[in-house]
């Protein structure tokens, strides 16, 4: 064999096996959905605290095509330097940021922690880009995104503006958009007296998601027909010109 033949070979090799994807990397075209909700001291992500944060990780059984959560991580957060603190929101969350029981890391050490678990999971299922879910994303994402930008990590694993929205999939599902109306339609627990953590509505958020993607699958939506996949390659194709 030729030393031209030789590289050929091992380009097209490496070609099909980069092709090869997992089933997880192929339900959200590449994505690594993780579930995310924070607890704030105002509604604006740029002068109000990040006071906690907690991310759940997915996990998906090949042998039944259903997700459930994998791992949680969960941080309470000191008010970055500078930050405003709205009495209404304290009062609403129930959190004191000067408690020193809270146990309480810097943004940036809560940041790093969980971009690198995240890193870790993402490329286990074969992912190449993270995506957040959470119930009413643009607010968690956003709250994300500033604290981001104050650490100057100059490289998230997220997506910086795209999302998956359970507020919009619960109602389009299950004909629900408050989180806790919506997991009683699910059938899955939830208990009121603990909402408005970062632990607890993570894992509801979680467990929510999960319940939809699942039930999608269940009746016939997941995988697509080998007709709908052909026109949506046809369609990728078209776009893939039209950008060269």
């Amino acid at each position: 064999m030729s030393e031209s033949s030789s590289i050929d070979s091992q380009q097209k090799t490496s070609t099909n096996t980069d092709n090869v994807k997992s089933q997880f990397a192929q339900r959200f075209r590449g994505y690594f959905p993780v579930v995310i909700d924070v607890e704030t001291a105002g509604f604006n992500a740029k002068t109000d605290a990040l006071l906690e944060l907690a991310a759940s990780m997915l996990h998906l059984d090949e042998s039944t095509g259903d997700f459930s959560i994998d791992e949680t991580i969960q941080f309470n957060i000191e008010p970055f330097e500078g930050a405003n603190l709205e009495p209404k929101a304290l009062e609403f969350t129930g959190i004191d940021p000067t408690n020193p029981l809270r146990g309480a890391v810097t943004e940036e050490e809560a940041l790093k922690t969980l971009f690198k678990l995240v890193r870790k999971k993402m490329k286990a299922a074969g992912c190449q880009r993270a995506i957040i879910v959470a119930h009413n994303a643009a607010f968690d994402l956003g709250f994300l995104n500033a604290a981001t930008e104050r650490c100057k990590i100059k490289r998230s694993p997220f997506h910086s503006f795209v999302s998956f929205d359970t507020t919009t999939l619960a109602g389009l599902a299950l004909g629900q958009t408050v989180l806790a109306k919506a997991c009683i339609a699910a059938n899955i627990d939830f208990n009121n007296n603990e909402a408005h953590s970062a632990l607890y509505d993570t894992e509801k958020t979680a467990e929510l998601f999960c319940h939809i993607v699942n039930r999608w699958r269940a009746l016939g939506g997941w995988p697509l027909t080998e007709t709908e996949n052909e026109t949506e390659n046809e369609s990728k194709s078209e776009s893939e010109s039209e950008a060269q």
